[in-house]
């Protein structure tokens, strides 16, 4: 069979493998069953699905007839690295990184840094846009982990509080 469509059949691909990589995954966990469900019963079921779900659009993407071929474009390389970058920042600013000196700068430091460092990924950015979107979920967040499900840990700079 001809692929028709390269950004479905890949897309599809993604998902099998991810899919699949969750269900092998949650196989080393207790799976009980439909009574008694065990921590990996979950995990495996959404992995199953998700790889049929991936099979199904890789199926699709031979059948499914488009003008060009829909071709896979050049990669975004700017929204990949801000998102990823931002992510990873996020992480280092909630905890600190002691072995390199850098003290923890709580969840609304990170939570700010993430949404401003997240958004130059797109050509878009528009300043007081994004810090009214930080606001809003610092205060989420503030409710949600700090209030409503009473979480442990660092709100603020480690040097204020």
């Amino acid at each position: 069979m001809k692929i028709k469509s390269q950004k479905d059949f890949f897309s599809g691909v993604m998902f099998a493998v991810v899919g699949g990589a969750f269900a092998i995954g949650a196989t080393t966990y207790q799976l009980g069953d439909g009574a008694k469900m065990g921590p990996g019963y979950f995990p495996l079921l959404l992995g199953i699905i998700l790889a049929i779900l991936g099979a199904i659009i890789c199926v699709t993407s031979m059948t499914k007839d488009t003008p060009d071929g829909d071709p896979i474009g050049s990669w975004a390389w700017r929204p990949l690295v801000c998102v990823i970058g931002a992510n990873l920042i996020f992480g280092v600013l909630l905890g600190g990184l002691p072995s390199l000196g850098i003290p923890s700068m709580g969840l609304m430091v990170g939570i700010y840094v993430l949404t401003f460092v997240s958004a130059l990924g797109s050509s878009e950015f528009r300043f007081k846009e994004v810090f009214i979107l930080a606001t809003i979920l610092a205060v989420g967040s503030y409710g949600a982990f700090i209030f409503g499900l009473k979480l442990q840990f660092p709100v603020w700079p480690s040097f204020i509080s």
